[in-house]
């Protein structure tokens, strides 16, 4: 039975480059060893290794040849050896090569939110005009929250902000609450990108939405005299949480988009590509709720002082911002230097992506 609507040829055509790349660095480790690694290539390894591995499965259940189910059996097994054999239990080289691996994880995330910008900066627009839209509304007429909120929810969240964090919150509750939002943000950001297989229209109504409430609430907070305390409450993991949404929503278009325009592709081997090159945003965006969840249960809703909290969140606003704008340009940079001031590297160019 074949899988995917692919035969052997278009399959093996499709993804020979990240073979022979993922064989190109095993060569290298077998002939010089792993410390001679260079940075691209660690980069590249743990991301190639999953992919081969995601391969070697989808040519087994597919039934292809003997032959080439042999051959992605030995190439995952040689990166297997490479990842978790001898050289990762010594630690790669005294935790060099496994501190340069984690770098690297670090800055793929970034480096796949520039290349999909133009996704990002339509979804932030989806997400914050609404979001503001909202939020003026309703400080000019606050009876427009309940055209987006029911009266019922927004009520008890009046009281609450009114009342502050000058008690903080026990423990056992702030536990309790790190584990509600974690459930509740990781969905809405499910939500956002998941749905993007609509060709982007799902996650386009998700961030609109999600905007919309988000702004409503805020202002009918804010018009019955607790705004202080609710910017107060947000300022800290707010930049995590409504980062991540958008950045979530973004891959959704992404992907919406490689299903509408493939560029020259099929519409599955578009949208295949498209969702390894947002992987890295999904599994980071995944990290910062997580990161936000325990923000927002364990220090945005404590007795500590407003100013500590607004302090806070300015610094991981302007951190996240930096991390996004620079990380993942050294390597490029090194790579030019190494190359005698070319801009190119080792490594076969990036696919265009979309919206870009």
């Amino acid at each position: 039975m074949q899988t995917w609507g692919t035969t052997e040829a278009g399959f093996v055509a499709e993804r020979k480059t990240a073979w022979d790349k993922l064989d190109g660095i095993v060569l290298d480790v077998q002939r010089r060893g792993v410390r001679k690694l260079g940075a691209g290539d660690v980069a590249a390894l743990p991301a190639l290794y999953l992919e081969v591995c995601a391969d070697l499965s989808r040519a087994q259940a597919a039934t292809y040849g003997e032959a080439l189910v042999d051959y992605l059996q030995g190439l995952t097994a040689a990166a297997h050896a490479i990842m978790y054999g001898g050289h990762a239990k010594a630690g790669w080289g005294g935790g060099a090569v496994a501190r340069r691996a984690f770098a690297a994880v670090l800055e793929s995330f970034p480096q796949a939110v520039r290349r999909h910008r133009g996704a990002m900066l339509v979804s932030f627009l989806l997400f914050f005009v609404p979001l503001f839209g909202g939020l003026f509304a309703t400080l000019a007429d606050p009876s427009f929250a309940t055209r987006v909120a029911p009266e019922s929810m927004l009520r008890p969240l009046v009281h609450a902000y009114r009342e502050g964090f000058d008690a903080g919150r026990g423990a056992g509750t702030d536990a309790a609450m790190a584990g509600f939002y974690v459930n509740n943000n990781v969905g809405i950001a499910l939500r956002c990108f998941a749905t993007g297989l609509a060709f982007g229209a799902g996650s386009a109504f998700y961030l609109v939405q999600n905007g919309l409430a988000t702004g409503a609430i805020a202002g009918y907070v804010t018009a019955h005299g607790a705004g202080g305390n609710i910017f107060t409450f947000i300022v800290s993991h707010g930049s995590l949480e409504l980062g991540a949404i958008v950045l979530a929503g973004g891959a959704g278009l992404a992907i919406g988009w490689s299903l509408v325009v493939p560029r020259g592709r099929t519409r599955l081997g578009s949208l295949q590509t498209t969702a390894r090159s947002v992987t890295p945003i999904v599994l980071g965006a995944a990290t910062m709720l997580f990161m936000a969840a325990a923000v927002e249960g364990f220090w945005s809703a404590s007795a500590l002082p407003a100013a500590a909290k607004r302090t806070a969140g300015a610094v991981v606003f302007v951190l996240l911002v930096a991390y996004f704008v620079f990380a993942g340009r050294p390597i490029r940079a090194r790579r030019a230097r190494a190359n005698g001031g070319a801009t190119g590297s080792r490594a076969p160019p990036a696919e265009p992506a979309p919206w870009t």
